[in-house]
């Protein structure tokens, strides 16, 4: 079970979590969870340069370590990068110094494959962290909030949910966009039939509608 847009709550529950950015502007955040991977990761981001959009990508330790030239390709395409654990953890499942520990070796991962930086830290100074699920305890949140954003979402398209018909996610993703949307898609195999057939129509959507795609 998931809500493709729980801000309106879950931002009461869980204070001190990135759920939108306030703006005046028709912006929206597009990210990426999960990769990087060959194909589906370069593919997005061919699809990404053909609508001159950027994007922030959350990504897995463990897929950097696999795939450093695609980690580099999302850097030299200027889009930011943030960290999603090196093994995709559950943190409502794992003790908190086991979960920090995660979280800084994807850190290393990435300070090591790329060739700066820059693309780390979100325009508040702090790197991008995203909980993989949306799950990470209290004491795990107060032993990131120093270092990292703790970014979550208002709009979760449910791209990897198999029994979601694209149509229908499609749909979804757009009636719960709105100024200053933060936007999850997945960057993975499990995902794949829904991003391709959504992201292309979900960006060309609100380009029409006069929106900007920017980073974090």
């Amino acid at each position: 079970m998931y809500f493709n847009n729980a801000e309106w709550f879950l931002s009461k529950i869980f204070p001190g979590l990135t759920w939108s950015r306030e703006t005046g502007e028709k912006k929206i955040y597009l990210t990426f969870d999960d990769g990087p991977i060959p194909v589906i990761t370069e593919w997005v981001l061919e699809l990404l340069e053909q609508y001159k959009v950027k994007a922030t990508f959350f990504v897995v330790g463990d897929n950097v370590g696999k795939y450093p030239d695609v980690i580099r390709k999302v850097h030299e395409a200027g889009h930011k990068i943030g960290n999603h654990t090196f093994n995709h953890l559950n943190g409502w499942k794992n003790s908190t110094d086991y979960y920090i520990e995660n979280t800084e070796k994807c850190k290393e991962c990435l300070t090591s494959t790329l060739p700066d930086t820059k693309s780390l830290y979100s325009s508040g100074g702090k790197m991008l962290f995203r909980p993989p699920y949306g799950k990470a305890s209290i004491a795990q949140r107060k032993k990131l909030y120093p270092q990292y954003e703790i970014v979550m979402w208002n709009v979760l398209t449910g791209d990897f949910d198999k029994n979601l018909h694209e149509d229908k996610c499609l749909h979804k993703a757009i009636k719960y966009t709105s100024p200053g949307a933060i936007v999850i898609f997945h960057d993975s195999l499990k995902a794949e039939r829904n991003l391709r057939y959504v992201l292309p129509r979900y960006i060309e959507h609100f380009l029409q509608q006069g929106y900007q795609f920017d980073t974090l």
